[in-house]
């Protein structure tokens, strides 16, 4: 059973409100949108239909939780299809901003790619487990500390599917 914490209008409110303030924040600037895979990828779409601006897309594998694990593991990273970022802004979206450590990794390899700038992006920031000493430049929902599914997130491969966040029941 899965409760619902964040509902769907919440979310579409929440990334419609995200897509105009990037609209108006890179107006006229060479953009790309870099989705972590694979929780983003639901992000990742919806975000990229309300920027009304041209941009660019790629994807970045990274990977801490795996299995039924509810806690990160050894961070994995797969760069081999990042497109050429050089000059341009980067955005770098992902489901969830828990310990950051994810993120800081992230973004160390990708400043490397000499970037314009670099702003990480989230649907969510834990920030009562955040291990780093920087916060998500943009989020749509702060949240508790809670294991959740949902809108790209997961629990063992399922769950992803569904269009809001929930917390699953013990």
């Amino acid at each position: 059973m899965v409760r619902t914490r964040i509902s769907t209008e919440q979310i579409d409110a929440a990334v419609t409100a995200l897509g105009q303030r990037i609209t108006a924040e890179y107006a006229g600037r060479p953009l790309t949108i870099l989705g972590v895979l694979t929780g983003s990828v639901m992000l990742v779409c919806d975000l990229m239909r309300r920027i009304e601006l041209p941009h660019q897309l790629g994807m970045i594998q990274a990977s801490s939780y795996r299995g039924t694990a509810t806690s990160p593991g050894e961070l994995i990273l797969n760069t081999e299809f990042l497109p050429n970022l050089r000059g341009r802004d980067v955005l770098l979206v992902d489901d969830i901003f828990d310990t950051g450590r994810t993120m800081a990794a992230l973004l160390h390899v990708i400043r490397q790619k000499e970037p314009a700038s670099v702003r990480s992006v989230t649907l969510l920031w834990k920030r009562v487990r955040s291990q780093v000493d920087f916060a998500p430049d943009y989020y749509c929902f702060e949240i508790p500390d809670e294991f959740v599914v949902g809108y790209g997130l997961d629990f063992n491969g399922e769950y992803r599917h569904l269009p809001y966040i929930g917390v699953l029941d013990e």
